[in-house]
């Protein structure tokens, strides 16, 4: 079972990934799939896949909510969207990626964050094993308690690989998921306004 963001450190200084038993891990896995670990143009593959899920995973050890904690104090109190916040994340049932755009919307209680600490909300959410669900909700969840925003709309649009590459290979179908919390779920019209300004091309 993943940790929930509130029990992460904030500097990740305690996350350690076991590169070793990666590196074990991989050359099983390319044994198991008849192929030789030990050729020139495998040798070093299980190391390099142990750098590589360091740095996909690397948001397991960061608690997104520090992002939100410098804040503005400002008499604004409209919607404030920032859009096509690119990403890329790691399907926890296949460790396949999904990458896609994150839109997001927030109404401020007097408080606002820097824009781009939404961007940095989403990097550190999508860097560990994930569903796109998961995500959407949590983002959403971050900025109502940690900003006190007075509704949120969360919209994610992505491309799964476990989904394009294998299965029933379907190139070109993404996942459109949605959080509304507050205002933006009590109100049509705000949720509307959100979502017309969110996915407009």
């Amino acid at each position: 079972m993943l940790p929930d963001y509130e029990d992460i450190p904030a500097n990740g200084e305690d996350f350690k990934v076991d590169k070793e038993r990666i590196e074990r891990a991989v050359r099983e896995i390319l044994l198991a799939i008849g192929e030789n670990p030990d050729r020139e143009g495998l040798v070093e593959t299980p190391a390099r896949v142990a750098r590589m899920y360091a740095e996909l995973f690397q948001g397991l050890g960061q608690d997104p909510a520090v992002h939100l904690q410098k804040f503005f104090t400002e008499k604004y109190d409209s919607m404030v969207i920032v859009k096509d916040i690119e990403f890329h994340s790691m399907c926890e049932h296949h460790l396949l990626p999904f990458t896609g755009k994150v839109h997001i919307g927030y109404i401020p209680q007097g408080r606002v964050v820097g824009l781009s600490k939404l961007a940095r909300v989403v990097e550190t959410v999508s860097r560990r094993p994930q569903l796109q669900e998961r995500m959407t909700d949590m983002i959403a969840d971050l900025l109502m308690k940690e900003v006190n925003a007075l509704g949120v709309g969360v919209v994610v649009e992505a491309t799964h690989a476990c989904m394009t590459l294998r299965g029933i290979r379907k190139p070109g179908s993404y996942c459109v998921t949605s959080a509304m919390k507050g205002a933006f779920s009590r109100r049509a019209s705000t949720r509307a306004e959100f979502l017309n300004l969110a996915l407009k091309k």
